[in-house]
């Protein structure tokens, strides 16, 4: 099958899918995986070979715009309203959840410590294309505001990704020796330092270049997935000597625009939803198809036991997080309820150990498509369930206002 037949057939096949998964109250990536599944090399060959052999780039294209979405949008003022909660969401659930990686995978799945580790930063990021949206609408609502549980899941979601992401860049490098080498790590405070530096020092450049040069927002976007494109290409080119996080570098650009001009940020990353709309379709599917049918029905069973294993050890770091808060019991329950999530950063992560010709590939890859398809739905239906429940309404003004006018 020839570029363009294969390419509208997946965007084709990923619409119709989608909308049959949202109609049923599924997120619609799961219709995008199974394209990339039945489509696939493994299953009807249906996926032109040009399309696969520039997977991994695509599937880097499609990171770059997750984490700029995520910086665009996150809000440092969150972070300061929820305080201490906030902070610790960032990383705490992540680390419990790599941990019980490293416990369950290595006993029943018999990878190595550091093949453990690395499934685990892999599975450990919620999913913003879930969770987000959910709690825009409660926010909306009104539910759970008085203790800003909304704006708490938000924040610490985005922080999360990101957190999880510098810990998997490091560990990749560490399985290239084969083994881990403790004397790393100090790579990685000093490649976060560089990444948050540089995009910091870039993003504050745009901020007053566009204040100054009024240019389209689309334009704008251009110069920002341009620049993450050169910190990647500056990371490979100096990392051997000098640590640098390309992908922190991306977020802080985002996250500086937005604390300096919030106005335009909030525009532009508007504007990166409709992108996200064709990435969203590509990476769903290009991940889905690099899935080996085989390998999956060969040990599907043990890693989706140890994916629901390490989700306890996930909501445990939730609680955790969350200890001596003003959040009630219900609320701090829904608080690990809606850290269940996974997606896109698992289908973005999940099949780079295998294009590196890592050992660990096909395990890594396939926990990644059984987290999206385990946890996507569950999470989904569970934040809808019991968001409502949960939580507790404060009317707002407007509402207390006639309420008040009735009783007079």
């Amino acid at each position: 099958m020839d570029f363009l037949t294969s390419l509208a057939l997946i965007l084709l096949s990923s619409v119709v899918l989608g909308s049959i998964f949202r109609r049923i109250k599924l997120p619609p990536l799961l219709g995008m995986l199974l394209v990339g599944i039945l489509l696939g090399p493994h299953l009807l060959n249906l996926i032109a070979p040009p399309i696969l052999e520039v997977s991994a780039s695509l599937r880097e294209t499609a990171l770059i715009i997750i984490l700029t979405r995520a910086g665009l949008s996150l809000n440092l003022k969150d972070l300061k309203i929820v305080g201490r909660p906030a902070i610790l969401l960032c990383m705490v659930p992540a680390l419990a959840e790599i941990v019980g990686y490293m416990l369950f995978a290595t006993l029943l799945i018999k990878t190595s410590l550091l093949e453990s580790a690395i499934i685990g930063t892999v599975i450990a990021a919620v999913s913003p294309a879930v969770v987000v949206p959910r709690m825009i609408a409660l926010q909306e609502s009104g539910y759970g505001t008085l203790h800003a549980v909304p704006q708490m899941i938000n924040a610490g979601s985005s922080m999360d990704d990101i957190f999880v992401i510098v810990a998997f860049t490091a560990l990749v490098g560490m399985a290239k020796t084969g083994a881990f080498e403790f004397g790393i790590f100090w790579q990685v405070p000093v490649s976060i330092v560089l990444g948050i530096a540089v995009g910091a020092g870039v993003g504050s450049a745009l901020v007053v270049f566009f204040r100054h040069v009024h240019t389209r927002d689309t334009v704008k976007i251009i110069v920002m997935i341009s620049f993450a494109f050169l910190f990647v290409t500056l990371e490979n080119a100096v990392g051997k000597y000098v640590p640098f996080s390309a992908m922190l570098a991306v977020v802080t650009v985002g996250v500086t625009y937005n604390a300096m001009d919030p106005i335009r940020s909030s525009r532009l990353s508007k504007k990166y939803e409709k992108i996200w709309v064709l990435a969203e379709i590509i990476l769903f599917v290009l991940v889905g198809a690099a899935v080996d049918l085989t390998y999956v029905k060969k040990s599907g069973a043990i890693v989706a036991a140890v994916i629901l294993l390490a989700l306890l050890f996930r909501m445990g770091g939730v609680f955790l997080s969350l200890i001596k808060t003003p959040l009630t019991a219900k609320e701090r329950l829904f608080v690990a309820i809606a850290y269940i999530p996974k997606a896109t950063v698992q289908a973005a992560l999940g099949a780079i150990p295998l294009a590196m010709g890592l050992g660990c590939g096909p395990i890594v890859l396939t926990a990644a498509v059984l987290s999206i398809i385990i946890t996507a739905p569950l999470g989904a239906f569970a934040i809808d369930l019991t968001g409502h429940r949960l939580l507790s309404r404060t009317p707002a003004p407007s509402e207390s206002e006639n309420q008040e006018g009735s009783n007079r």
